[in-house]
């Protein structure tokens, strides 16, 4: 099973969830906007990730630019933003077995399988 953490609203999301079920792959799509993640969440996503918590992020966002965050900015800080604001984890993320990938491209999200 393959957890996506998936906005519909977005199109590389849309394309990455269609990938993966025209590859086989069992999907449970997660709207981390409406399902917010805690702070244990966060951590264990950057963990299987194995990425700076700043790689995670879309720094395009208003959130990002209104909390005063920069790639220089701590952990703690950005962890505690992406907990404020969700729309600032980068979107897709496909999650198995402890390991995640991100879907920019979208294509990349197969990795798990």
């Amino acid at each position: 099973m393959i957890t996506l953490w998936h906005n519909p609203r977005c199109s590389k999301s849309r394309q990455a969830l269609a990938l993966l079920q025209e590859a086989g792959a069992e999907v449970e799509p997660r709207l981390y906007l409406k399902d917010a993640p805690d702070l244990a969440e966060v951590q264990a996503l950057v963990a299987a990730l194995d990425v700076p918590v700043i790689e995670m992020m879309r720094r395009g966002e208003k959130a990002f630019k209104e909390a005063g965050l920069s790639k220089d900015s701590a952990e703690a800080d950005l962890l505690a933003a992406i907990v404020a604001h969700p729309i600032l984890i980068e979107r897709p993320v496909a999650v198995k077995g402890g390991k995640a990938i991100i879907g920019r491209p979208p294509e990349d999200a197969l990795g798990l399988l």
